[in-house]
């Protein structure tokens, strides 16, 4: 995101479109009928990993892959959020680590909150709307990015100490590889066989949790605003500015960036 090797930038959100402006059919998970680990992790960017989360040779439906991944995702990052609190009151940190690791705990929680929406979107019914089912894939694709900020903070903050940087990276990692399961089987099970065309939807009311805002920037990929890439509006971030100069928020049209 930044040339410069110290990272204090404005935190990112991204706060994503949704509500329709009318009614859709309910969408069905596009396969409902029991399928093996092997083969439904198969469609997941680990395998091996997505394998390991789930009882060999027991096959379950859709709706049980996601609900379990997604349980776990959400017992992960509360894992990480609860870590992060051991150097909330250390003193020796410096003043740059600990905004960091305050972003950190912040972005945590906005995944927290994204999962929880998600969960409960999907519930025992096992139906969604088609604008409701774009939303969700948003929500968990909005909690990968989160989880790429923190990594990119937490490998460009000038003197963290190398304990707390070693310390975070591999439950980083974890984290990233649970989303990213969650959101591959949410997309195989609810939209991977939807048309791509989506009509126009009203701004989802997300708050940011009462902090100051500086500025706001919108992707969409039909050039109608600020940008067109999700790259592009994250590089227009700007770098060295303090909490007190507010935040830079940055809300994305709902649907697959591939970036």
């Amino acid at each position: 995101m930044a040339t410069s090797p110290i990272f204090h930038p404005t935190p990112l959100f991204l706060i994503l479109l949704g509500f329709s402006l009318s009614l859709s059919l309910p969408n069905l998970p596009q396969s409902s009928k029991l399928i093996e680990p092997e083969t439904v992790c198969s469609s997941t960017p680990h395998p091996t990993f997505c394998k390991s989360l789930f009882t060999p040779n027991k096959p379950c439906n859709i709706l049980h892959y996601f609900h379990s991944s997604a349980h776990i995702s959400l017992s992960t990052t509360r894992k990480f959020l609860n870590f992060l609190n051991r150097y909330k009151n250390r003193s020796s940190l410096s003043k740059t680590a600990i905004r960091a690791l305050k972003d950190f705990r912040l972005l945590s929680e906005l995944n927290i909150d994204f999962l929880l929406s998600s969960i409960e979107a999907v519930n025992s019914i096992n139906t969604l709307s088609i604008f409701r089912a774009h939303d969700v894939q948003s929500l968990l694709s909005a909690i990968l990015t989160n989880q790429k900020t923190c990594f990119d903070s937490l490998n460009s903050t000038a003197l963290m100490p190398w304990s707390v940087k070693n310390g975070l990276q591999v439950p980083l990692s974890t984290g990233t590889k649970m989303y990213s399961v969650s959101l591959a089987l949410f997309t195989h099970g609810w939209v991977k066989n939807q048309n791509k065309a989506i009509p126009e939807r009203n701004l989802l009311k997300t708050t940011t949790r009462n902090v100051s805002v500086r500025e706001k920037v919108i992707v969409r990929q039909d050039e109608k605003g600020d940008f067109t890439t999700i790259n592009d509006a994250v590089a227009a971030a700007p770098n060295g500015t303090s909490l007190s100069d507010g935040y830079f928020v940055i809300y994305v049209v709902a649907g697959v960036y591939a970036e």
